[in-house]
């Protein structure tokens, strides 16, 4: 019979505060800010990782327009907001190492992106903030070292698009 009672008090307090949180209170996205421009991120890094720049950006654009109000413009003279950004810092070191010959079995790529969000209506910066992100690969492993860097840099798009969602 406990069960039975618990089982309903779980369904009642479901039914009742099904759709209590949302995005629209605090924290929500400025009426005012309906666009958003994307320049491609800059590589500041000096690591020769330029290629995946244009991966990050395209990634934080498809996440705006996927899961967000906000959509992207190529034009800035026409956005409402301005996000810009660089890969200021990209490391790839031994992470793990082995107890036989104490050499590395597994290296760590270590992404850091700065970004800096603009609002051009009120002409005020919202934030700006530096993004991190890693991955381990298997030492010697080219595919899995390229699949790493590309987790990593999905870490940093989930951080400055939650910022971006969520830091109003």
């Amino acid at each position: 019979m406990r069960k039975v009672g618990a089982a309903f008090i779980t369904i009642f307090f479901f039914i009742t505060f099904q759709g209590c949180y949302s995005f629209k209170g605090e924290g929500a996205q400025p009426a005012h800010l309906k666009t958003i421009a994307l320049p491609i991120f800059d590589d500041r890094s000096g690591a020769g990782i330029a290629q995946f720049r244009v991966e990050l950006t395209q990634g934080l654009i498809d996440r705006m327009e996927s899961q967000s109000s906000l959509r992207f413009t190529p034009s800035i003279g026409r956005a409402d907001a301005l996000l810009e950004g660089a890969i200021i810092s990209f490391s790839d070191v031994p992470d793990q190492l082995s107890s036989k010959t104490e050499r590395a079995i597994t290296n760590r790529i270590t992404v850091v992106v700065q970004a800096t969000m603009e609002d051009r209506v009120k002409k005020t910066v919202l934030f700006t903030q530096s993004f991190v992100g890693f991955a381990d690969y298997p030492v010697g492993n080219y595919a899995a070292q390229q699949e790493a860097i590309r987790f990593a840099l999905v870490q940093v798009v989930d951080g400055i698009f939650d910022r971006v969602v969520s830091g109003w």
